[in-house]
């Protein structure tokens, strides 16, 4: 009785272990993915402490979108931010833009780590010089001398020049780069910190410009008088010079590793998630005093929304793509093939979805109108338009021929666009010669030789016949002599 009445104990209490692990697991299941971020809901914030108060509504504003923020002291060692070669948070936002010293685990050489792991980085820089300022050069970024911040006299205001309204609307955006500030952008930003000038990186672009009439030079007084540093740089001119909207103070940075869309050799779809980083001039952007701040009266700034978008791109909130699926057959045909023949009607056909941050999901996006295929082996033999398809919902489809070769050919789908992420897709695919029975069995540019062959075969028997007939004429002649 008594061990019958232990294993029923015991088996009661693994039912109760069982059931506590799936209870567990449901609830870790729900609360995944319920920030408005395609990579992950965790987030640390570098900033003393003391300092939080200062970025409340930032902070605030993350919270709300469902991220779990974490802050921590710059000079602190703990959280680590990488532990047992694995990121600790799917983002990390650095708003100690002034401390000079850092723990052991922070450093430029860990912040690129991160960006390899898929961690994505806010980075604001300072008019100190600190890791950051080593680290820029590394991501293309051309900074001004130390202690030079942006400095506009216009419009003509009460606060410093070195404390700037900057237009968003005013701002052209390129066709081929995603708008990471959408016209919810309302008011006028109030920004404060050093400006920077972008090198030809193709991962690098431009978010926010300096204003035309601003420059970078270091201010004499308090007064906001400037030096004569400016004069100075002015007559070397090339780099001397920091002035005007070819600076940036704002700049968005995306990695190449990962995909997110399966890529490789006969790659499948993958799971892995590109990086991104973000470059701004100065914290202030993000700080409850410039968030408050009226451009005039009764017109607020437009820092809080600029701030949460800013921040909603670097943690792939928008401009977020991948492949769903891809399909390939012959014309009149629904089901793939192993191989193609030379000049065989290919029909290939890909599914993309964008991410929604609102309802947190994927859903079919038909808005590139300049995605194309590539079927290439070694070099593309043929490169053609992949548009959406009329009245299907993130379908794309395009109908080619294949090229008069054989050899191990491939399906190339290589989307790069600054702002979204990169899409790559490639797919292996033989292309043979047609079979002996292939071929058809006559050809129209081969009649000519048809024709000499049949007339010489004609006129071959022709001769036969006239050469018999002859020998039986010259038989009889004999005989009847």
């Amino acid at each position: 009785m008594r061990t019958r009445s232990q294993s029923s104990f015991s088996f009661s209490c693994s039912l109760f272990t069982l059931l506590l692990v799936t209870i567990a697991t449901l609830v870790h299941t729900s609360s995944a993915g319920k920030s408005a971020s395609s990579t992950g809901d965790s987030v640390l914030v570098i900033l003393e402490p003391a300092k939080k108060a200062e970025y409340s509504i930032f902070l605030n504003g993350l919270e709300d979108k469902g991220y779990t923020v974490t802050i921590r002291a710059p000079k602190e060692e703990q959280p680590l931010l990488i532990e047992a070669g694995l990121p600790n948070f799917s983002h990390v936002v650095l708003l100690a833009s002034d401390t000079k010293n850092f723990a052991k685990d922070i450093s430029p050489q860990s912040l690129v780590q991160l960006l390899s792991l898929g961690t994505n980085l806010v980075l604001t820089l300072g008019l100190k010089q600190n890791l950051l300022t080593s680290l820029a050069p590394e991501f293309s970024l051309l900074l001004p001398p130390p202690a030079t911040p942006l400095v506009s006299y216009f419009p003509e205001r009460s606060d410093p020049p070195s404390i700037i309204p900057i237009d968003v609307s005013s701002q052209s955006i390129p066709n081929d780069t995603f708008s990471v500030l959408s016209s919810q952008v309302t008011g006028k930003v109030w920004f404060s910190g050093t400006a920077f000038a972008l090198n030809s990186n193709p991962l690098l672009f431009p978010i926010l410009h300096a204003p035309l009439e601003s420059f970078a030079a270091d201010l004499s007084d308090a007064s906001g008088r400037v030096s004569d540093a400016l004069a100075d740089a002015s007559e070397k001119g090339g780099e001397g010079l920091w002035a005007g909207s070819s600076l940036s103070v704002v700049a968005g940075f995306q990695t190449l590793i990962g995909g997110g869309t399966g890529h490789g050799a006969d790659a499948g779809l993958g799971e892995d998630n590109q990086a991104r980083a973000v470059w701004v001039g100065g914290s202030s952007l993000f700080s409850d005093e410039f968030a408050k701040k009226k451009v005039v009266e009764k017109n607020p700034s437009g820092n809080t929304q600029a701030a949460s978008e800013i921040a909603g791109w670097a943690f792939q909130e928008r401009g977020v793509l991948r492949i769903d699926e891809v399909t390939h057959h012959k014309v009149n045909q629904t089901e793939p093939v192993e191989m193609y023949t030379n000049n065989d009607e290919i029909v290939y056909t890909t599914r993309i979805s964008s991410f929604n941050p609102s309802t947190r999901k994927w859903e079919p996006y038909s808005g590139l109108k300049d995605l194309q295929l590539e079927f290439t082996m070694l070099d593309p033999h043929v490169r053609i338009a992949l548009p959406p398809v009329s009245g299907k919902s993130g379908v794309y489809s395009t109908t080619f021929r294949a090229p008069d070769r054989h050899g191990v050919f491939k399906f190339v789908i290589s989307y790069k666009r600054k702002g979204f992420t990169h899409l790559l897709h490639t797919l292996s695919i033989p292309v043979v010669p047609p079979r002996h029975d292939g071929y058809p069995r006559f050809l129209s540019a081969a009649w000519p030789y048809y024709a000499g062959a049949i007339s010489t075969s004609v006129g071959f028997l022709v001769f036969c016949a006239i050469y018999i007939a002859g020998e039986a004429k010259e038989e009889k002649r004999s005989k009847k002599e």
